[in-house]
């Protein structure tokens, strides 16, 4: 899953964060991109960047534009129809000015300037900028000012679910103020057409407006509810992958000793084998540990579990990562060294016998003669069969042990050959 439009926009609907005096402000960037930084970290996905971050917030901006062009035709549409009461010339350096500071605010975006303030998006910018110019549009219509008053909750939708509650609720108040104070100053210098009609639109604004803050904090409160169920449901998520992860260990791992199983051995060693291409080899030994059931019998079960953690430890300290070591049962043990040659995997299982027999007597608490064990190693090549080869280590271990125990050897004659 890749970090796409839905991670961006919770991005940039992050809710504001509390000041020094509880007063709500907009979380500057640093902010929001450490809390995305951290929201998608644990989803799995890759970090956001400020390029992708920025190229969101132009898309969001066209949109704007976009509506800027729209309600530009309604209103040449009205003037045309006769309905502004202000000259052409006066209409036309209106437009240009707003075309001139959409294509500044365009500037701002695209050289990235706007990453310096503390909201990146200007949300209350862009509205406060859209209120000022519908305010000056309204005041120049007669007939169709009734119109063009649904412009102002169209604005105020733009920044719904960017602005935090009380910028929302200060950028209703501007909407509010303007238009009363608009038509107090005409019905002040007798230019108001219909005092009725006028007190019925302020009427209809501020109940529009009250629902538009209304309806604006119930959004925002069930975003959060959903943000929080979102990260209560991720925390879940984690903590079910890590119980799974803790699962499959379990299965994978001996219990006494901490080495892979056996049924993880084969799993591992198949994969391997069928990755084996041109004249790399892997080496592959069984060990078996010398006269065990001896230790069993005489010291008791306890004793013998200590000589099996007692080989893994030593076993383990002679080989690197990329060897696998696992139980292959009771007192038997089976190694893969991928990449190896044969004179690296000889090496090697002489380091583990002779770092086995310096383990005892003292380190496991047996008064018993050194330990040993007999080895019997093999080399797999491209093609060879997993079975045929743990036959070939396993007659190499039996031939070890008719020798009298406490060697290695070896089975080379299909590799030979």
């Amino acid at each position: 899953m890749l970090p796409t439009k839905v991670a961006w926009r919770q991005a940039l609907f992050l809710p504001a964060k509390p000041g020094k005096h509880g007063n709500n402000v907009r979380h500057p960037l640093k902010w929001q991109l450490a809390i995305i930084f951290f929201a998608i970290t644990r989803a799995g996905i890759s970090p956001v960047t400020e390029s992708a971050l920025q190229k969101l917030l132009l898309k969001r901006f066209l949109l704007a534009g976009c509506t800027y062009l729209m309600v530009l035709l309604l209103v040449w549409m009205a003037i045309l129809g006769g309905h502004v009461l202000a000259p052409l010339a006066v209409m036309t350096v209106g437009t240009g000015l707003l075309l001139f500071s959409q294509l500044l605010l365009g500037w701002v975006f695209v050289s990235g300037r706007n990453l310096r303030c503390r909201d990146p998006s200007l949300t209350e910018c862009q509205v406060l900028l859209a209120l000022a110019w519908q305010t000056w549009l309204l005041a120049n219509l007669d007939q169709a000012r009734g119109t063009f008053l649904v412009i102002y909750p169209l604005i105020l939708m733009f920044g719904l679910f960017h602005l935090s509650g009380r910028a929302f609720v200060r950028c209703a108040l501007v909407v509010f103020f303007s238009f009363t104070g608009l038509i107090l100053l005409e019905a002040h210098g007798g230019t108001l057409s219909d005092p009725p009609l006028a007190v019925l639109q302020v009427c209809t604004l501020f109940v529009v407006l009250t629902w538009l803050c209304l309806y604006a904090s119930y959004v925002q409160a069930s975003r959060q509810r959903m943000r929080q169920r979102r990260f209560a449901l991720q925390a879940h998520r984690d903590t079910l992958r890590g119980m799974m992860g803790q699962l499959e260990e379990l299965v994978a791992t001996d219990e006494l000793t901490g080495l892979f199983n056996r049924r993880h051995f084969l799993r591992l060693a198949g994969r391997e084998l069928e990755q084996l291409r041109g004249n790399v080899r892997h080496g592959l030994a069984l060990i078996d540990l010398d006269h065990f059931k001896r230790i069993n019998d005489v010291y008791g079960h306890a004793a013998g579990d200590q000589v099996l953690q007692a080989f893994a430890q030593a076993a383990n300290g002679c080989l690197d990562d990329n060897a696998v070591l696992a139980r292959y049962g009771g007192e038997e043990f089976v190694l893969l060294m991928p990449d190896c040659t044969a004179e690296a995997l000889v090496e090697r299982c002489e380091c583990i016998r002779l770092a086995f027999a310096d383990t005892q007597p003292g380190a496991v608490g047996l008064r018993v003669a050194p330990l040993s064990l007999s080895a019997g190693m093999t080399l797999l090549t491209e093609g060879d069969d997993l079975d045929t080869a743990l036959h070939r280590a396993d007659e190499a271990l039996y031939r070890a042990k008719r020798l009298g125990r406490n060697r290695c050897e070896a089975a080379w004659e299909v590799v030979d050959a």
